[in-house]
């Protein structure tokens, strides 16, 4: 089984977080970029299957060479070999345009990816390449077992989840469950060693348009201080929930 895990380049959740250009772009300056949480849940599906199944494990990224530290750590961790297409991902739809043509290229039975990435929480890429392809479709999958070409996975939906069966070609967009927290892999050094002499492909964009552009980022605003009132006020409380907060 040949697997193919879509990796995103996201910045930490404990950096802080600016924009530049009028507040069209984001600041990269001084800020520290892991992998994307959900594909981190994916990848280690994905080495799961490869140690259990002798599955192949690819990662691919769209991105300049800054996310080439992120996939040698994908590479670290136990991926067998990394691809990343050359451009900058400018939305949703440019980036599965590149990853359909990757899959294509690779002939890949089942691709994971994040059902949204920590950054833009776009939740498109996954949808859009199934879409692009033919191939079958989960998202938000917090189950996965593969037989053969036989598929069983459970998907998160409001107040439970849905257990489906499917085949490959598949594509999942998958979160936390699929693996949970404690198991993920944190590189060792020898898997840091090992990770230097695996490929790491660079390919040219495929020619296509964005539909999309970002016109301006705003921070939520600052919260406001508390107010305290005595406990015996209870006419100005009630007036504050009411006029103020607008909750009553």
């Amino acid at each position: 089984m040949k697997i193919l895990v879509c990796i995103s380049h996201v910045p930490d959740t404990t950096s802080k977080i600016n924009f530049t250009n009028s507040d069209s772009e984001f600041d990269t300056n001084g800020v520290q970029f892991v992998i994307n949480p959900n594909d981190e849940f994916g990848l280690t599906r994905a080495i799961w299957f490869q140690e259990q199944q002798g599955a192949n494990v690819t990662v691919v990224n769209v991105g300049g060479p800054e996310t080439e530290p992120t996939l040698r750590k994908a590479l670290a961790i136990g991926a067998n070999e990394a691809i990343r297409v050359n451009a900058s991902p400018t939305d949703g739809f440019f980036v599965a345009k590149q990853l359909a043509e990757v899959i294509k290229a690779g002939g890949y039975d089942l691709v994971i990816a994040g059902k949204e990435s920590l950054d833009y929480n776009g939740g498109m890429v996954p949808g859009m390449l199934a879409g692009l392809l033919g191939y079958n479709f989960v998202n938000s999958c917090i189950e996965l077992t593969v037989e053969g070409t036989a598929v069983k996975a459970s998907r998160e939906i409001d107040g439970g989840k849905e257990i489906v069966a499917t085949a490959l070609p598949l594509i999942i967009g998958c979160q936390k469950g699929v693996v949970e927290e404690k198991d993920l892999r944190i590189p060792n050094m020898r898997g840091i060693m090992t990770a230097r002499t695996k490929a790491l492909t660079v390919l040219e964009p495929v020619s296509t348009s964005s539909e999309t552009k970002s016109v301006k980022f705003e921070k939520p605003a600052p919260k406001s201080a508390v107010k305290l009132i005595n406990a015996d006020n209870l006419d100005e409380l009630i007036n504050l929930l009411h006029n103020e907060a607008k909750v009553i």
